[in-house]
């Protein structure tokens, strides 16, 4: 079936569509838990809570509701659109349609970054983000200085930078988990494998910010990036500023994805699998795919962490874990697809 042109009636269409997908998915997942409160009864206290008080909830009900699971799910929801909005620039410009948001290594930077405040600090309040989120973006400056040329960016020589980059870290986190003792494992484990058990309001609230900001400069250059995938001599051509376009995209990107790994650690397959699904339902428009993928990235990893954390009774799974597991075979299916 052909797909009709992107207009902004269809990119409105679309958007409000997927953000009603959100919002239902946000309050579904809001009441339910391990906890049993009625589905009426939590509907009408969540309602009643936006309007500003507190009625048709007990004050146990309401801090499981309004201080525990909604400021989880929102974290979610930025975790997810984060990861789904860069997935799409880094696909897009590094030509590789099986690339995702750690291909560059932010992902290995981030866990050293994160496991030597573990190991070394403890538990100190925001160190563990703020020394990730230190390791992510140190990354990318380093694949920048390896990756860089004299003639700008170059995809095949960043990809490579990343895959070095990433390796290195890799030999450094396995030798800080060698000398981590027992009650720290538990801790890089999950870490390691995407946690979003621990929400602190000011996480919530900073990476919100930084995911605006990111997500402003990508999308004022949606039209831009179009012309860049169809070919970057043609956009020279057009008079695009290819080189400064795609330095500004990959540096927005590599923050987004950066402040999304320092507060929720490494959740694989996101970032891969949602671009490749709206752009099949959607085209290849980023006017339209960024958009569509920024909701349906939040519903899609709000409902993989509630998996996680009622699938198994008396216990939770890191979010990862869910994520592989529906990322997994899609991964395999793209991979195939190319290769047959």
């Amino acid at each position: 079936m052909e797909r009709s042109s992107v207009t902004p009636a269809r990119v409105i269409k679309i958007t409000v569509a997927l953000a009603a997908v959100l919002a239902v998915t946000v309050i579904g997942a809001t009441l339910v838990g391990s906890a049993r409160i009625g589905f009426v009864q939590g509907l009408k206290g969540l309602f009643s809570a936006w309007q500003g008080n507190g009625a048709f909830l007990q004050p146990q009900e309401r801090t499981i509701l309004l201080s525990i699971r909604l400021p989880r799910v929102v974290f979610a929801g930025l975790v997810g659109a984060a990861l789904s909005s860069a997935g799409v620039v880094f696909q897009a410009l590094l030509r590789n349609p099986l690339a995702d948001p750690y291909i560059l290594g932010i992902s290995g930077g981030a866990a050293v970054g994160a496991i030597i405040s573990i190991v070394v600090i403890g538990s100190v309040p925001f160190c563990v983000p703020l020394l990730a989120f230190g390791g992510a973006i140190f990354t990318v400056l380093l694949v920048f200085v390896i990756g860089g040329t004299g003639r700008g960016l170059n995809s095949n020589t960043l990809l490579l930078a990343g895959v070095i980059v990433n390796a290195f870290f890799s030999a450094i986190i396995m030798f800080l988990v060698s000398l981590s003792g027992s009650a720290d494992l538990h801790t890089i484990t999950f870490w390691l494998m995407g946690d979003l058990s621990v929400v602190r309001p000011g996480e919530i609230a900073l990476g919100g910010m930084l995911l605006a900001a990111g997500f402003f400069i990508v999308y004022a250059h949606a039209r831009t990036l179009n012309m860049i995938v169809t070919g970057e001599e043609t956009a020279l051509q057009l008079g695009v500023e290819v080189e400064g376009v795609k330095i500004r995209l990959l540096v927005a990107s590599s923050v987004i994805t950066a402040a999304a790994v320092a507060f929720s650690g490494i959740i694989g397959f996101v970032g891969l699998i949602i671009p490749h699904i709206m752009r099949m339902l959607f085209g290849s428009d980023h006017r339209l795919l960024l958009p569509a993928s920024f909701l349906f990235g939040a519903s899609f990893l709000i409902i993989a962490d509630t998996l996680a954390r009622t699938i198994m009774p008396f216990t939770e799974l890191p979010v990862g874990v869910i994520t592989a597991i529906c990322g997994a075979p899609y991964f395999i299916y793209l991979l195939r697809g190319r290769t047959v």
